[in-house]
């Protein structure tokens, strides 16, 4: 059976990225390391990080996308993944490496999808507005609470 496995170019830093994220993810392991690349597992899914060398970059072009079941969840990779990266907005930010990640709580997709036309706008309008996604903000939006 085929298997699709993400393959990540890094400058130089591929066991470092390798540690890195194995620290953040639960249920994660390093499978083997060498000057030229790091292969690990995050949450069961494998990846492969190569020392490529300078040439090419991480864009926004492709992303991670993290399911969070809670605010804890959320608040936690929040943290840790932009610890020196950068926070973007709708729940977007680049690691320290550049690499792009969406951390989203299962509920706003629930709420997005919703029948009522008038919830689900007012949902993605309260979530244009945030960085890090709000459980909270998402539910007023929802609610129709101020």
């Amino acid at each position: 059976m085929n298997s699709i496995t993400p393959f990540l170019w890094f400058d130089g830093r591929a066991e470092e990225a390798a540690r890195f994220y194995t620290s953040i993810f639960k249920n994660s392991r390093i499978d083997s390391l060498s000057p030229m690349s790091a292969t690990f597992h995050l949450d069961g899914q494998k990846f492969i990080a190569l020392n490529g060398g300078p040439q090419f970059t991480f864009t926004e072009a492709i992303s991670f996308f993290v399911d969070c079941r809670t605010q804890g969840e959320v608040d936690e990779l929040w943290e840790k993944l932009s610890a020196g990266g950068e926070p973007g907005r709708c729940g977007w930010l680049k690691d320290k490496f550049g690499v792009s990640w969406q951390i989203i709580p299962s509920v706003l997709g629930e709420m997005l999808q919703d029948e009522d036309e008038e919830k689900s706008e007012r949902v993605m309008q309260a979530m244009l507005q945030m960085g890090k996604i709000d459980i909270a903000g998402l539910t007023h939006a929802y609610e129709g609470r101020s």
